[in-house]
């Protein structure tokens, strides 16, 4: 499938927020040729893609460019790396794990304390993130700050893989996938007109979809997205939200907005009259850019459309195949759908 292979390129290019400009000139050279193109003061990429006909309401979908990650802080004497997160990462899933630093992508390793050094009320616990450190193999301060310095990101390494049958793994998935779709939607001929945002900065606060909107002014908005997929060991069924392989998750309620409860039938409907399988996000969990989308100018419908995605913010975040194919679908046919109404 192309747009697996392009998930692989796109989730290899490092783009932290507020650092997202290899990915930002990856998917403009991809969409030459293919939509109309203009980058936002802020960095965001709208792009326009003219259909068989006008919408009777504008129509905007948006996938965000930028990646959790980390930000340099402080080089100590010895060369080691101080770090603060950017975006929301979980310090369990950090210690031990191997990172790229810099434009010149070096790599190394995030450290702490040896456990047979630890306390006892410290290995009952997490780390804090202002415990770990990234050990890039520098004998010194100055060995350290001549690839690195205050300020320059570093994201996990974690390189594409094929997991299982169908299933997908490596970073960057959020949302690098939803990118990945909307450039596959942009090189399909489309029922109607449709704009289309590659937004930055929504791991730090969705800075990038309120200016994406407030330019584009849509009266529909479609958030594409990754969201947590908990069917692991361990999580009781009502937790569980939504599973791999069992297709594209529509929202209908999440801590950052309400959905357009039209628009959530419209997209369940339609799902049903293709024979695409669909779900629910089952639970009032997370958030994404739709609060931005919706909110902006003035004001938009809005409705969220995700990917549903293992082990989200770590360097082995998992998809499978099969979804990622079925919300490609289900995004067409409800542009061709909400055009209409």
């Amino acid at each position: 499938m192309e747009i697996i292979k392009n998930i692989e390129k796109l989730s290899d290019v490092p783009g932290t927020s507020g650092d997202e400009g290899a990915v930002r000139e990856e998917i403009l050279r991809q969409l030459a040729g293919i939509c109309e193109c203009t980058v936002d003061p802020l960095g965001n990429v709208l792009a326009f893609k003219k259909g068989k006909a006008a919408p009777k309401n504008k129509l905007l979908l948006s996938a965000h460019m930028d990646e959790v990650g980390f930000i340099i802080t402080h080089v100590e004497d010895s060369g080691l790396l101080k770090f603060a997160a950017v975006g929301g990462i979980d310090s369990r899933v950090v210690v031990g794990k191997a990172v790229e630093v810099g434009r010149e992508r070096v790599y190394g390793v995030i450290g702490v304390k040896a456990t047979h050094q630890a306390e006892e009320k410290e290995k009952e616990n997490p780390p804090k993130l202002e415990e770990l450190y990234i050990d890039i193999g520098a004998e010194n301060r100055a060995q350290a700050e001549a690839v690195a310095m205050p300020g320059d990101r570093a994201v996990f390494f974690g390189p594409f893989r094929r997991l299982g049958g169908d299933k997908i793994m490596g970073r960057a998935f959020d949302d690098r996938a939803g990118c990945a779709m909307l450039i596959a939607l942009a090189g399909q001929e489309l029922p109607f007109d449709c704009h289309f945002a590659f937004t930055v900065q929504e791991e730090t606060g969705c800075t990038g979809a309120v200016t994406a909107a407030y330019t584009v002014a849509p009266d529909i908005a479609v958030a594409v997205e990754t969201t947590t997929a908990s069917d692991i060991a361990g999580v009781s069924a009502d937790k569980v939200v939504c599973k791999l392989g069992a297709g594209p998750v529509v929202s209908f309620m999440d801590r950052g907005a309400i959905y357009d409860r039209e628009l959530f039938r419209l997209a369940m409907e339609t799902a049903k009259a293709q024979g695409i399988p669909v779900q629910t996000k089952e639970g009032v969990f997370g958030g994404n850019e739709s609060r931005s989308l919706q909110t902006a100018g003035a004001g938009a419908r809005i409705l969220a459309v995700s990917l549903p995605c293992r082990y989200l913010h770590s360097p082995s975040t998992v998809l499978a195949a099969g979804d990622i194919g079925h919300t490609v679908d289900l995004l067409g046919a409800f542009i061709g759908a909400a055009g209409n109404l």
